[in-house]
């Protein structure tokens, strides 16, 4: 199975992924160019699913990753991350990846550095346990801010 297929059932809203290069979208109509030290902002409510066996999480984050695929190829992958996948015996980091310019997913056991582009953080040790704490903390800020637009919809209802 192809890490597309694996990933496909997770479509991200259509205004959260960057134009393609040349400063005009998919439709023709120009659209505000995005600047790369500007992360993406998320419109939707996700904050965790249950994928066939897979527990999927929200992660929010620009992410520079050294990362050694299948065949024992390194590179270096630029990612805006929208999801972590714990299932069995596999964590996978999904997202879209800027330079190539579709959504890939990414095992973390095969990821050998992280750099968060916005904090500067840089994790070489322990990457697995770094993302689910990242995520946990992206589903918390989620689950907080829903449950605060909430109580602000039902107060001006009732007012």
């Amino acid at each position: 199975m192809d890490q597309h297929s694996f990933f496909g059932s997770f479509e991200p809203p259509s205004d959260t992924l960057p134009d393609p290069p040349g400063g005009t979208a998919a439709t023709g109509r120009a659209s505000p160019a995005m600047r790369e030290d500007e992360p993406v902002q998320r419109q939707d409510t996700f904050l965790e699913r249950q994928d066939g066996a897979w527990r999927v999480l929200p992660i929010e984050g620009r992410f520079e990753l050294v990362y050694e695929d299948g065949n024992g190829a390194w590179s270096v992958r630029r990612l805006q991350a929208h999801e972590l996948k714990i299932g069995p015996g596999r964590v996978l980091v999904g997202g879209t990846d800027r330079d190539r310019d579709g959504y890939r997913g990414f095992r973390a056991d095969r990821i050998h550095r992280l750099t968060d582009r916005d904090s500067g953080e840089r994790v070489e040790r322990n990457i697995l346990d770094w993302l689910t704490r990242r995520a946990e903390a992206t589903r918390r800020a989620r689950a907080t801010a829903l449950r605060k637009a909430a109580r602000r919809d039902g107060g001006s209802r009732a007012a």
